[in-house]
């Protein structure tokens, strides 16, 4: 599933491509197309990411929701070709020349497979496919999705102290309280345990035996290695002088996570077998010489 920066990274490019832009929506497969007609030749006037959510906001007052859920994915088109964010990530071709139509929009070509929703201007088009929640909503049920979350690390109006006062009255461990949409929004997996790693916290330690200063540690961190991910478009999460080569730009992909997918690997900083369990329905990964075991 796509992690928090993935979601600020489609926001900011929703913002550059369509952004002030007449926008034609239509839902090829079908399953939107109540949906799309409603925000069919509807100026994009705000794009926006709260933890794995995505806010299309247009100038009727309404909003257009995607989580893209395991599956989802954007692909975007435009005259440098397509590119895709979300889920497969696949890379795109080259340049494209393009045809439009006598209004000056962009003619795409044919959707490829279950396209849930098509948005097309006069520059590019973009296709949705295999999100778990596509809808449109108003305003106020758009600030009733955000309520029920958690503070989001990347957005400025992020409230830690929220966060921390769910975390420490809990007896939950932190690892699944991480994982928590409503504690911190916008956290999967990857960040989770490569957070912790780098904190040198057990991840089964129970919330509420949480410092404040642990907390603040552990959630400096982790905004910074979002804005991080924002910034390069994939995860690393490794320090410099934990890699092979220190060095090397880009960081070859083997190189960039610590714990994350590395069972029985030696840890990158005491070379001890890097421990794997379930937790929750998902694979927790720790170093049970840097974090203590469980």
């Amino acid at each position: 599933m796509p992690e928090g920066h993935t979601l600020h990274r489609l926001a900011a490019h929703f913002d550059k491509a369509f952004g002030g832009t007449a926008v034609r929506a239509w839902s090829p497969q079908g399953r939107f197309a109540e949906g799309a007609a409603r925000v069919d030749g509807r100026v994009l006037t705000e794009s926006e990411a709260h933890g794995k959510h995505l806010f299309l906001g247009f100038d009727s007052g309404e909003w257009v929701r995607v989580h893209l859920g395991l599956y989802g994915a954007w692909t975007f088109g435009d005259a440098d070709g397509e590119r895709h964010l979300g889920a497969p990530r696949a890379e795109g071709g080259g340049r494209l020349d393009l045809t439009r139509d006598a209004e000056g929009f962009v003619v795409p070509p044919e959707p490829v497979g279950a396209v849930r929703v098509r948005f097309v201007n006069t520059t590019g088009w973009a296709d949705l496919r295999g999100a778990s929640v596509c809808e449109v909503i108003t305003g106020d049920e758009k600030a009733a999705v955000q309520d029920r979350l958690g503070p989001d690390p990347l957005r400025e109006d992020a409230d830690p102290d929220r966060a921390w006062r769910a975390v420490h009255r809990s007896r939950t461990s932190i690892a699944a309280l991480l994982m928590r949409q409503d504690v911190v929004a916008g956290i999967g997996n990857i960040y989770r345990a490569e957070s912790l790693f780098r904190a040198g916290l057990d991840p089964l330690t129970p919330g509420r035996d949480l410092t404040r200063d642990q907390w603040e540690r552990l959630w400096t961190d982790l905004a910074a290695l979002l804005r991080d991910g924002v910034r390069d478009g994939y995860i690393i999460t490794t320090r410099p002088q934990d890699r092979p080569d220190p060095d090397a730009r880009p960081v070859p992909r083997p190189d960039t996570l610590y714990v994350c997918y590395r069972t029985g690997e030696p840890c990158r900083v005491c070379a001890s077998p890097v421990a794997a369990r379930e937790l929750a329905g998902r694979t927790l990964y720790w170093c049970p010489g840097c974090q203590g075991g469980h």
